[in-house]
Protein backbone atom coordinates (compact mmCIF):
# COMPACT_ATOMS: atom_id res chain seq x y z
CA UNK A 1 0.00 0.00 0.00
CA UNK A 2 1.74 3.76 -0.98
CA UNK A 3 0.98 6.77 1.00
CA UNK A 4 0.19 8.39 -2.80
CA UNK A 5 0.25 6.75 -6.46
CA UNK A 6 1.30 9.36 -9.10
CA UNK A 7 0.32 8.87 -12.64
CA UNK A 8 2.33 10.47 -15.08
CA UNK A 9 6.32 11.18 -14.91
CA UNK A 10 6.55 14.63 -16.45
CA UNK A 11 7.31 17.73 -14.96
CA UNK A 12 4.11 17.95 -12.08
CA UNK A 13 4.57 14.22 -11.65
CA UNK A 14 8.28 14.68 -10.74
CA UNK A 15 7.94 17.78 -8.43
CA UNK A 16 5.17 15.98 -6.35
CA UNK A 17 6.84 12.84 -6.13
CA UNK A 18 10.22 14.75 -4.92
CA UNK A 19 8.20 16.64 -2.49
CA UNK A 20 6.29 13.91 -1.14
CA UNK A 21 9.10 12.19 -0.72
CA UNK A 22 11.02 14.82 1.38
CA UNK A 23 7.90 14.15 3.70
CA UNK A 24 8.79 10.59 3.93
CA UNK A 25 5.89 9.09 2.38
CA UNK A 26 5.56 5.94 0.52
CA UNK A 27 4.96 7.08 -3.23
CA UNK A 28 4.65 4.95 -6.71
CA UNK A 29 5.20 6.93 -9.86
CA UNK A 30 3.18 5.98 -13.09
CA UNK A 31 5.25 6.46 -16.23
CA UNK A 32 5.29 5.64 -19.76
CA UNK A 33 8.40 7.09 -20.41
CA UNK A 34 7.51 10.11 -22.46
CA UNK A 35 5.16 12.57 -23.06
CA UNK A 36 4.61 16.34 -23.96
CA UNK A 37 7.82 17.48 -22.37
CA UNK A 38 10.01 15.00 -24.24
CA UNK A 39 9.40 16.75 -27.31
CA UNK A 40 11.09 19.62 -26.25
CA UNK A 41 14.86 19.73 -26.65
CA UNK A 42 15.55 23.16 -25.41
CA UNK A 43 13.64 25.07 -22.53
CA UNK A 44 15.40 28.49 -22.61
CA UNK A 45 12.28 29.84 -20.00
CA UNK A 46 13.18 27.89 -17.24
CA UNK A 47 15.66 29.97 -13.94
CA UNK A 48 19.12 28.62 -13.81
CA UNK A 49 18.92 27.29 -17.74
CA UNK A 50 20.18 30.45 -19.88
CA UNK A 51 21.29 28.21 -22.93
CA UNK A 52 18.20 25.84 -22.29
CA UNK A 53 17.68 22.35 -20.93
CA UNK A 54 15.89 19.60 -22.99
CA UNK A 55 12.96 18.05 -21.42
CA UNK A 56 14.38 14.31 -21.29
CA UNK A 57 17.47 15.55 -19.25
CA UNK A 58 15.27 17.39 -16.97
CA UNK A 59 13.11 14.11 -16.51
CA UNK A 60 16.06 12.04 -15.92
CA UNK A 61 17.08 14.36 -13.52
CA UNK A 62 14.08 14.84 -11.78
CA UNK A 63 13.26 10.87 -11.53
CA UNK A 64 17.05 10.54 -10.40
CA UNK A 65 16.24 13.07 -7.38
CA UNK A 66 12.89 11.45 -6.38
CA UNK A 67 14.67 7.77 -6.18
CA UNK A 68 17.17 8.82 -3.83
CA UNK A 69 14.53 10.07 -1.76
CA UNK A 70 12.82 6.41 -2.05
CA UNK A 71 10.57 6.95 -4.10
CA UNK A 72 9.61 4.05 -6.92
CA UNK A 73 9.45 3.93 -10.39
CA UNK A 74 7.29 1.77 -12.44
CA UNK A 75 7.42 2.02 -16.39
CA UNK A 76 3.40 1.99 -17.82
CA UNK A 77 0.10 3.54 -18.44
CA UNK A 78 -2.90 3.68 -16.18
CA UNK A 79 -5.79 1.30 -17.92
CA UNK A 80 -8.57 2.59 -14.88
CA UNK A 81 -9.02 3.76 -11.50
CA UNK A 82 -11.58 2.65 -8.73
CA UNK A 83 -11.80 3.63 -5.41
CA UNK A 84 -12.22 1.28 -2.54
CA UNK A 85 -13.39 2.48 0.64
CA UNK A 86 -10.79 5.03 1.87
CA UNK A 87 -8.22 3.67 -0.90
CA UNK A 88 -7.60 4.08 -4.82
CA UNK A 89 -6.54 1.38 -7.13
CA UNK A 90 -4.91 2.11 -10.54
CA UNK A 91 -4.93 -0.58 -13.45
CA UNK A 92 -2.26 -0.93 -15.44
CA UNK A 93 -1.72 -1.80 -19.10
CA UNK A 94 1.39 -3.85 -18.75
CA UNK A 95 0.79 -5.20 -15.91
CA UNK A 96 3.73 -4.46 -13.72
CA UNK A 97 3.58 -4.76 -10.07
CA UNK A 98 0.97 -7.36 -10.30
CA UNK A 99 -1.73 -5.39 -12.97
CA UNK A 100 -2.73 -3.02 -9.71
CA UNK A 101 -1.30 -0.80 -7.78
CA UNK A 102 -2.93 0.84 -4.16
CA UNK A 103 -2.76 4.32 -2.62
CA UNK A 104 -3.98 5.87 0.27
CA UNK A 105 -4.42 8.85 -2.57
CA UNK A 106 -4.26 9.57 -6.10
CA UNK A 107 -2.54 12.66 -8.07
CA UNK A 108 -3.31 12.53 -11.71
CA UNK A 109 -0.61 14.00 -13.60
CA UNK A 110 -1.19 12.65 -17.36
CA UNK A 111 -1.20 15.71 -19.04
CA UNK A 112 -1.60 16.17 -22.70
CA UNK A 113 -0.73 15.05 -26.30
CA UNK A 114 -0.28 17.76 -28.90
CA UNK A 115 -1.82 16.66 -32.29
CA UNK A 116 -0.09 17.40 -35.51
CA UNK A 117 0.67 15.15 -38.81
CA UNK A 118 3.40 12.67 -39.39
CA UNK A 119 5.42 15.25 -41.84
CA UNK A 120 8.50 14.02 -43.07
CA UNK A 121 11.09 16.22 -41.33
CA UNK A 122 9.22 17.54 -38.93
CA UNK A 123 9.78 15.42 -35.42
CA UNK A 124 13.27 15.64 -35.57
CA UNK A 125 13.21 19.49 -35.19
CA UNK A 126 10.59 19.41 -32.70
CA UNK A 127 11.83 21.66 -29.85
CA UNK A 128 14.89 22.31 -31.83
CA UNK A 129 13.78 25.04 -34.44
CA UNK A 130 9.60 24.37 -34.60
CA UNK A 131 7.87 24.86 -31.07
CA UNK A 132 4.30 24.60 -29.95
CA UNK A 133 3.83 27.22 -27.41
CA UNK A 134 4.02 30.91 -28.38
CA UNK A 135 4.54 31.41 -24.49
CA UNK A 136 7.39 29.59 -23.95
CA UNK A 137 9.16 30.26 -27.63
CA UNK A 138 7.83 33.56 -29.20
CA UNK A 139 10.87 35.17 -28.35
CA UNK A 140 13.15 32.75 -30.77
CA UNK A 141 11.04 34.17 -33.70
CA UNK A 142 12.29 37.80 -33.14
CA UNK A 143 14.15 38.74 -36.43
CA UNK A 144 13.80 35.32 -38.28
CA UNK A 145 11.38 34.55 -40.71
CA UNK A 146 8.59 32.03 -39.26
CA UNK A 147 6.16 29.38 -40.61
CA UNK A 148 2.95 28.20 -38.76
CA UNK A 149 2.23 24.89 -39.57
CA UNK A 150 -1.40 24.47 -38.82
CA UNK A 151 -5.19 23.78 -39.07
CA UNK A 152 -7.57 26.44 -39.46
CA UNK A 153 -8.19 28.37 -36.89
CA UNK A 154 -5.62 27.27 -34.69
CA UNK A 155 -3.18 27.69 -36.71
CA UNK A 156 -4.14 31.48 -37.61
CA UNK A 157 -4.79 31.89 -34.20
CA UNK A 158 -1.00 30.88 -33.63
CA UNK A 159 -0.05 33.34 -36.73
CA UNK A 160 -2.02 36.70 -35.03
CA UNK A 161 -0.02 35.69 -31.67
CA UNK A 162 2.98 35.20 -32.82
CA UNK A 163 3.03 38.69 -35.13
CA UNK A 164 4.05 40.29 -31.43
CA UNK A 165 8.08 39.15 -32.33
CA UNK A 166 8.04 38.15 -35.82
CA UNK A 167 7.45 40.85 -38.35
CA UNK A 168 7.82 38.30 -40.88
CA UNK A 169 5.09 35.15 -40.83
CA UNK A 170 3.78 32.96 -43.64
CA UNK A 171 0.73 30.88 -42.11
CA UNK A 172 0.34 27.59 -43.98
CA UNK A 173 -2.95 26.12 -43.41
CA UNK A 174 -2.16 22.02 -44.23
CA UNK A 175 -5.62 20.76 -43.48
CA UNK A 176 -7.33 23.27 -45.95
CA UNK A 177 -9.93 23.83 -42.60
CA UNK A 178 -11.86 26.91 -42.80
CA UNK A 179 -10.93 30.04 -41.07
CA UNK A 180 -13.51 32.74 -40.23
CA UNK A 181 -13.72 36.11 -42.15
CA UNK A 182 -12.35 37.87 -39.05
CA UNK A 183 -9.30 35.84 -38.79
CA UNK A 184 -8.82 35.84 -42.52
CA UNK A 185 -8.78 39.74 -42.39
CA UNK A 186 -6.88 40.15 -39.69
CA UNK A 187 -4.06 38.35 -41.08
CA UNK A 188 -4.31 40.53 -44.31
CA UNK A 189 -4.20 43.36 -42.13
CA UNK A 190 -1.11 42.44 -40.03
CA UNK A 191 0.68 41.11 -43.20
CA UNK A 192 0.96 37.89 -42.58
CA UNK A 193 1.19 35.63 -45.59
CA UNK A 194 -1.45 32.97 -46.03
CA UNK A 195 -1.18 29.72 -47.85
CA UNK A 196 -3.46 26.86 -48.17
CA UNK A 197 -1.95 23.90 -49.17
CA UNK A 198 -0.38 20.33 -48.08
CA UNK A 199 2.86 20.06 -46.56
CA UNK A 200 4.60 17.51 -48.17
CA UNK A 201 7.94 17.78 -46.01
CA UNK A 202 9.69 20.07 -43.48
CA UNK A 203 12.85 20.68 -44.54
CA UNK A 204 16.35 21.56 -43.02
CA UNK A 205 18.54 24.64 -43.99
CA UNK A 206 21.67 22.70 -45.00
CA UNK A 207 23.62 23.36 -42.47
CA UNK A 208 25.02 20.55 -39.69
CA UNK A 209 23.53 22.31 -36.62
CA UNK A 210 21.46 19.78 -35.50
CA UNK A 211 17.29 20.13 -35.81
CA UNK A 212 17.86 23.30 -37.85
CA UNK A 213 14.44 24.27 -39.69
CA UNK A 214 14.79 25.56 -43.44
CA UNK A 215 11.34 25.76 -44.59
CA UNK A 216 8.50 23.28 -45.84
CA UNK A 217 8.24 21.62 -49.34
CA UNK A 218 4.39 21.70 -50.37
CA UNK A 219 2.75 19.04 -52.09
CA UNK A 220 2.84 21.45 -55.28
CA UNK A 221 6.18 21.44 -55.36
CA UNK A 222 6.81 24.59 -54.25
CA UNK A 223 9.56 25.54 -51.39
CA UNK A 224 8.56 28.21 -49.24
CA UNK A 225 12.05 29.01 -46.63
CA UNK A 226 11.72 30.06 -42.74
CA UNK A 227 14.07 30.03 -40.83
CA UNK A 228 11.37 28.90 -37.40
CA UNK A 229 8.57 27.23 -37.51
CA UNK A 230 5.77 26.35 -35.19
CA UNK A 231 2.91 23.90 -35.38
CA UNK A 232 -0.33 24.65 -34.57
CA UNK A 233 -3.29 22.02 -35.70
CA UNK A 234 -5.82 21.97 -32.71
CA UNK A 235 -7.66 18.83 -31.34
CA UNK A 236 -4.76 18.13 -28.63
CA UNK A 237 -5.64 15.10 -27.15
CA UNK A 238 -6.34 15.06 -22.67
CA UNK A 239 -5.28 12.05 -21.16
CA UNK A 240 -7.86 11.94 -18.52
CA UNK A 241 -9.98 9.38 -19.79
CA UNK A 242 -8.59 6.62 -17.49
CA UNK A 243 -9.87 8.65 -14.59
CA UNK A 244 -13.22 9.08 -15.20
CA UNK A 245 -14.58 6.18 -13.73
CA UNK A 246 -13.66 8.03 -10.15
CA UNK A 247 -16.14 10.62 -11.04
CA UNK A 248 -14.01 13.63 -11.15
CA UNK A 249 -15.44 16.59 -12.85
CA UNK A 250 -13.83 17.20 -16.25
CA UNK A 251 -14.33 20.76 -18.51
CA UNK A 252 -15.84 19.97 -22.20
CA UNK A 253 -12.00 19.77 -23.42
CA UNK A 254 -11.31 16.99 -20.51
CA UNK A 255 -9.39 18.96 -18.54
CA UNK A 256 -9.70 18.55 -15.15
CA UNK A 257 -11.65 20.60 -12.87
CA UNK A 258 -9.70 21.23 -9.11
CA UNK A 259 -9.65 23.31 -6.44
CA UNK A 260 -7.21 26.58 -7.18
CA UNK A 261 -5.66 26.37 -3.46
CA UNK A 262 -5.27 22.38 -3.18
CA UNK A 263 -5.31 21.11 -6.41
CA UNK A 264 -7.56 18.48 -5.31
CA UNK A 265 -10.49 17.73 -7.55
CA UNK A 266 -13.83 17.47 -5.99
CA UNK A 267 -13.38 13.54 -4.85
CA UNK A 268 -11.64 13.33 -1.54
CA UNK A 269 -8.08 12.21 -1.91
CA UNK A 270 -7.98 12.49 -5.80
CA UNK A 271 -5.82 15.29 -7.14
CA UNK A 272 -4.54 16.82 -10.85
CA UNK A 273 -1.78 18.70 -11.63
CA UNK A 274 0.60 20.02 -14.61
CA UNK A 275 -1.56 20.24 -18.11
CA UNK A 276 -4.26 17.78 -17.29
CA UNK A 277 -5.71 20.82 -15.19
CA UNK A 278 -6.87 24.07 -16.21
CA UNK A 279 -3.99 26.30 -16.61
CA UNK A 280 -1.88 28.00 -18.91
CA UNK A 281 0.18 24.91 -19.82
CA UNK A 282 3.89 26.40 -18.67
CA UNK A 283 6.68 24.08 -17.38
CA UNK A 284 7.06 25.75 -14.70
CA UNK A 285 3.25 25.88 -13.85
CA UNK A 286 3.80 22.44 -13.73
CA UNK A 287 6.25 21.99 -11.63
CA UNK A 288 4.77 24.71 -9.00
CA UNK A 289 1.43 22.84 -9.07
CA UNK A 290 2.96 19.32 -8.33
CA UNK A 291 4.94 21.06 -5.14
CA UNK A 292 1.25 22.44 -4.42
CA UNK A 293 -0.82 19.62 -4.61
CA UNK A 294 2.23 17.30 -2.93
CA UNK A 295 1.56 19.61 -0.18
CA UNK A 296 -1.78 19.14 0.62
CA UNK A 297 -1.58 15.17 -0.19
CA UNK A 298 0.70 15.59 2.86
CA UNK A 299 -1.59 17.42 5.04
CA UNK A 300 -4.51 14.73 4.22
CA UNK A 301 -2.33 11.45 4.75
CA UNK A 302 -1.28 13.61 8.30
CA UNK A 303 -4.99 13.54 9.12
CA UNK A 304 -5.29 9.46 8.30
CA UNK A 305 -2.50 9.33 10.88
CA UNK A 306 0.35 8.69 8.38
CA UNK A 307 4.13 8.34 9.75
CA UNK A 308 7.10 9.44 7.82
CA UNK A 309 8.98 6.32 6.07
CA UNK A 310 12.74 7.60 6.83
CA UNK A 311 14.68 7.52 9.96
CA UNK A 312 16.97 10.48 10.70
Amino acid sequence: MYDCIIVGGGFAGLQAAIQLGRYGHRVKVVDKGYGRSTLCRSYRNLIGWPDGVSGQELRRLGQLQAQRLGVEFVQDEALAAARDGETFEVALYGGGSGGVLKGRTLLIATGIADRYPALPGLEERLGYSVYVCPDCDGYETVGRRTIVMGAGEAGSGMALALKYWCDDLVYVNHERKAIGSAHRGKLEELGIAYVEAEIAEVLGNGSSEEGAFGGVRLTTGETIQGERGFIAFGGNRVHSDWAVSLGIERMENKHIVTDPRTKMTQVPGVWAAGDIGVHAEQSVIAMGEGSQAAIWIHKELLKRGARRHIQG
